[in-house]
């Protein structure tokens, strides 16, 4: 499996700062009973958030970790910054050129992906695995990151949905190396809902009633193009959007709910597209990877993306 993308090193950073999602109702106009909501019924209750961080100090942390793990000698090709907000900074500033030069990787190409919103992080590496393997040295590497800011209101709620926090996530990747397998990626866009957060209420409620089928039969094709039965699958790694949507898609697939990681919802909520590295660091931290196993990374970003990708995870 010489051309098969492999993750060399994930690494993800969260700020100290940690509030209650009470302390944001004000800032966010919602109501002590929609409070009561979110974390009766949506499995909300603490998230990171600090307004003093800036954009690049979230996000250069567990990228400068990352690299840590590049071989001496390897390069590093392209720098993918995926994120799921358009704009994160004023336009003369380039945010991927920006994180480039920060680590130090002046050689590198380094461009960013939006167009799958939280789903962009599995999608560029996927895109990075098929651009090492047509145009790349023998032997070289890439690196994603993630992370933005949930900077103002507008951006840090989704209605009826979730409330975002601050994350950010960096994977380091090359072909045919020692690290995790990526046995697969499917994603499959519904363009009837491309409007997002501007929707429709009909439309909400047509994504509403689609939602849990459509996840579930992504999680299985990707498990089928693996070559493998959901049954080999050790754990999904989720987003955190909320817990009742997976409990949802739980039901719709008829699925054990304890092969689906969802501890991470109340303590950190939705970090945009950061989700699913965020907890495979809190897998591994746990000693709950295990070498030879299989599991799921997924994710479904507003517009409306459903992604996931199959691993298999072995200790280096």
């Amino acid at each position: 499996m010489s051309g098969t993308t492999t993750l060399e090193r994930i690494e993800s950073f969260l700020p100290e700062r940690g509030v209650r999602i009470d302390d944001l109702a004000g800032s966010l106009g919602l109501r002590r009973a929609e409070i009561g909501v979110f974390r009766k019924i949506y499995g909300l209750d603490r998230l990171r958030f600090d307004p003093r961080t800036g954009l690049f100090d979230l996000v250069l942390p567990a990228a400068r970790q990352a690299l840590k793990a590049l071989p001496e000698g390897r390069t590093v090709e392209y720098v993918i910054y995926a994120h799921t907000m358009q704009t994160l900074t004023p336009p003369h500033i380039d945010a991927a050129q920006v994180i480039r030069e920060e680590l130090g990787l002046y050689e590198a190409e380094a461009f960013a992906l939006t167009q799958q919103a939280c789903v962009s992080s599995l999608g560029a590496i996927d895109l990075a695995g098929e651009l090492l393997r047509a145009e790349a040295p023998e032997g070289a590497y890439a690196l994603m990151v993630t992370g933005e800011r949930a900077y103002s209101p507008k951006v840090r709620l989704i209605p009826n949905s979730a409330i975002m926090a601050d994350a950010a996530a960096a994977c380091l990747l090359t072909t045919g190396g020692p690290g995790d397998l990526v046995r697969s990626h499917v994603t499959r866009t519904l363009g009837e809902f491309a409007a997002g957060l501007e929707m429709t209420k009909e439309e909400t409620q047509a994504f509403g009633r689609v939602y849990a089928t459509v996840l579930g039969e992504v999680i299985h094709e990707a498990v089928a193009a693996a070559g493998l039965g959901f049954d080999d699958i050790d754990l999904v790694v989720p987003h955190n959007v909320n817990t009742v949507s997976w409990r949802g898609t739980i039901k719709e697939m008829g699925a054990d709910p304890a092969k689906f990681f969802l501890a991470n919802v109340e303590r950190y909520s939705h970090t945009y597209a950061s989700d699913v590295f965020v907890n495979y660091t809190t897998l591994r931290e746990a000693g709950r990877l295990v070498d030879g196993n299989h599991y799921v990374l997924v994710s479904v970003g507003l517009g409306a993306t459903f992604g996931a990708m199959v691993i298999t995870h072995r200790k280096r």
